[in-house]
């Protein structure tokens, strides 16, 4: 065993951040002006070259990618039921219990740990207002798919788009698909503020709704139109995106040649497989998921001890299924025999180290304990 000292942990995950002498004057602006929220001159602009960036009508930015997504639902009036996966963060779950509505999990594709879109058909009832699936780990939703029955059945299509920054299909910006999308600018994610989120949509009345509904509801000095929150995001964070879009294609080139060093050596380990490279998919690294096979001198929670002993951070990426959880378990469609596939992918995956300075060093140390399995 490595008996390395934590101060050389190698973590799952961690922000890639600017140089800080670039940030200082963007921190001397926002001093001398004194506008630290509600839109400030680095909000605007900030939100205009996102949308530029991504290639998308309208963005919304927002304190946290939780908040955008709590705001989504109620930004589409969703009540009643949403069919949703139980293979993701609990953030994509809890903001349906904040609004008041049912979550009716469906099971995942083995090729994608994505929402079934069949499985996601058969699961409509006369209380389902809206589909709620999550690009995981920026694999692509069947989104053409998905649309079709959202359509068929007058529902609305919300994606959680948490993984998905810069992810596009076939040239297309998978934020493009649905009726919103919603982002995560978490500090683990591909692109990060420290916190933060958006929420993209297609026209610009739906884009003054989310805007009213993220600062309390209010349309003027004295006018409230709706019960909204406090979903805004503030100058500090929305200055460091500013900073960061000027970086983001080195960050997400690096990460992408981790990947296929990982790719290039689990492919001679017996015993674990990687989630298949998608046709026509330009991906953002954002994410390195394993499955453990029962042929694996190993099981799963095995292997997460050998790395964490070696100091090595790596995450059972989602572990345990949200339908597993105290407040979900008790809905029919939590039950284990509803979601074979994604009950065993939850007990097989394991989440490996990228980020854009990881060491070579230290992937190469990750594919030495795969391979030995020790």
């Amino acid at each position: 065993m490595d008996t390395k000292s934590e101060a050389t942990t190698t973590f799952l995950t961690r922000p890639y951040l600017p140089p800080l002498e670039e940030f200082l004057p963007y921190l001397a602006q926002i001093w001398e002006s004194r506008r630290l929220t509600n839109g400030g001159p680095f909000h605007q602009q900030f939100e205009e070259a996102l949308r530029e960036y991504l290639g998308v009508p309208h963005v919304c930015l927002f304190a946290n990618g939780t908040l955008a997504l709590i705001t989504a639902l109620q930004a589409l009036r969703i009540t009643g039921e949403v069919i949703t996966t139980p293979y993701t963060f609990a953030a994509t779950t809890h903001a349906l219990l904040w609004n008041g509505i049912k979550p009716v999990f469906v099971d995942i594709r083995r090729d994608t740990c994505n929402l079934d879109e069949e499985q996601a058909e058969a699961a409509i009832s006369p209380r389902t207002t809206a589909i709620l699936p999550v690009h995981c780990y920026g694999n692509p939703c069947a989104g053409e798919r998905l649309q079709q029955i959202a359509d068929t059945y007058g529902m609305k299509l919300i994606y959680d788009a948490a993984h998905a920054f810069g992810v596009s299909l076939a040239g297309r910006s998978l934020l493009a698909l649905g009726d919103l999308s919603v982002l995560s600018f978490h500090a683990t994610k591909v692109f990060n503020t420290f916190e933060g989120g958006a929420i993209v949509c297609h026209d610009a009345k739906l884009k003054q709704r989310i805007d009213y509904l993220k600062n309390f509801g209010f349309a003027d000095e004295v006018t409230v139109v709706a019960p909204g929150i406090n979903g805004k995001m503030n100058e500090f964070q929305a200055a460091l995106g500013l900073l960061q879009i000027r970086y983001v294609h080195q960050a997400i080139a690096a990460r992408l040649a981790i990947d296929r060093r990982y790719r290039q050596a689990i492919a001679d380990i017996p015993g674990i497989r990687c989630l298949p490279q998608i046709d026509g998919v330009t991906p953002n690294g954002g994410y390195f998921p394993i499955l453990i096979g029962a042929d694996y001198p190993l099981s799963r929670d095995q292997l997460y001890d050998v790395f964490r002993r070696n100091h090595i951070h790596v995450r059972r990426y989602f572990y345990p299924l949200i339908s597993n959880l105290p407040m979900y378990r008790g809905i029919a469609s939590a039950t284990p025999a509803n979601l074979p596939v994604a009950t065993r992918m939850a007990a097989q995956v394991l989440c490996l180290p990228t980020y854009p300075d990881l060491a070579a060093s230290i992937v190469d140390r990750v594919i030495n304990i795969l391979a030995r399995g020790h």
